[in-house]
């Protein structure tokens, strides 16, 4: 009788088996034949579930923005306040629960800009849009119910983007030595202009 392979489960299987060492050798270091052996698969295997290399790293980085998000979202119910949810939205880009994550970030943005991988830059472009979208519904949540002011929409790609510049600016220079605390204070300076004044 022959053995019925959940073909779904074992690509994510083989992608989480190789996460430790792409952590330790990065993309460009590793090799197909490394990441068959730590998965304990046979190379051809690998070219069963995946393209290339890059396809296995898009698939860590799906499954952990998947469960990222699981964790977002029920955080996000808890918080009344948009103020409290932008900044938890941002925090991605200083928390300790993201620090993997945020280095497999910064290695795609280095890729994507020094060597203009399409691969990287289309994906990044999807998590860019599918993040925006749900930024942009809590602002629109937040004009609707009146708590901001309705010119803040204008402010949104703005709003959403000032985490990472922020971010790669800490990054690539030594000007910013706090980066929750700068992403922090720009969101409170924001909210001082946009909130709507309690009378």
């Amino acid at each position: 009788m022959a053995i019925i392979v959940d073909k779904v489960q074992k690509r994510k299987d083989i992608a989480l088996a190789c996460k430790e060492i792409f952590f330790l050798r990065g993309i460009n270091d590793l090799t197909i034949s490394q990441i068959a052996k730590t998965a304990g698969v046979g190379k051809g295997t690998i070219y069963d579930y995946f393209k290339n290399k890059e396809d296995i790293v898009f698939e860590i980085v799906n499954i952990m923005i998947h469960e990222r998000n699981i964790i977002m979202k029920e955080k996000m119910s808890q918080l009344v306040n948009t103020k409290d949810k932008i900044k938890l939205f941002s925090s991605f880009f200083y928390s300790e629960d993201d620090v993997e994550l945020r280095k497999l970030y910064t290695a795609f943005i280095s890729i994507a800009l020094s060597s203009r991988d399409e691969k990287m830059i289309e994906f990044q472009t999807t998590c860019f849009i599918n993040y925006y979208t749900w930024f942009e519904q809590i602002i629109e949540d937040a004009i609707d119910s009146g708590e901001i002011i309705k010119e803040s929409k204008r402010l949104s790609k703005g709003l959403f983007v000032a985490g990472e510049g922020i971010f790669i600016s800490s990054s690539a220079t030594n000007a910013i030595d706090d980066v929750k605390k700068e992403i922090e204070n720009y969101i409170d300076a924001i909210f001082d202009l946009i909130e709507v004044k309690k009378s």
